[in-house]
């Protein structure tokens, strides 16, 4: 938007067609900067489910995979088929982290094992952490008590 408000006549998220865009295909060392999660909020807000660039801030990353935004990175010749082909359908697999280009040509990407687990199973941190409270449990059960013993003076 301009200064007042008015929506940029140049902006790509107001090109035909962006508005259902799910996919946002961005430029290198995207997110720099955005050292908030409100950066994360915002591309989610907006509608978009995936980030692929051929570099993301490593802040914005984690900022994006922990606000179920899932950021990845590829290649620079990946990235400039991509561009070459604004509004082209592509899937993301993120169970089996592939890349479905729209030629159907499946491309292997990387995402953070954790995330990746939360992602899949729709959970953040701390439902993570809540439902292995049975596995802590047990697991201080069988581990030996040590007192902490300190000297008095």
């Amino acid at each position: 938007f301009d200064a007042s408000g008015r929506p940029k006549p140049d902006s790509p998220f107001d090109r035909p067609g962006a508005q259902a865009a799910s996919v946002l295909v961005a430029g290198r060392n995207f997110g720099c900067g955005s050292s908030r999660e409100h950066a994360a909020w915002a591309l989610r807000d907006f509608g978009f489910r995936v980030v692929i660039a051929p570099e993301l801030a490593d802040i914005f990353r984690r900022n994006a995979l922990k606000n179920s935004l899932v950021a990845f990175e590829v290649s620079p010749s990946v990235h400039a088929r991509l561009r070459a082909e604004p509004g082209a359908e592509v899937t993301v697999d993120l169970e089996h982290q592939t890349l479905t280009l729209p030629d159907g040509e499946p491309i292997g990407f990387e995402i953070d094992r954790f995330a990746r687990h939360c992602l899949l199973h729709g959970v953040d941190e701390l439902e993570f952490l809540r439902d292995q409270e049975l596995c802590i449990q047990r697991f201080e059960e069988a581990s030996p008590r040590r007192s902490l013993q300190v000297p008095v003076r």
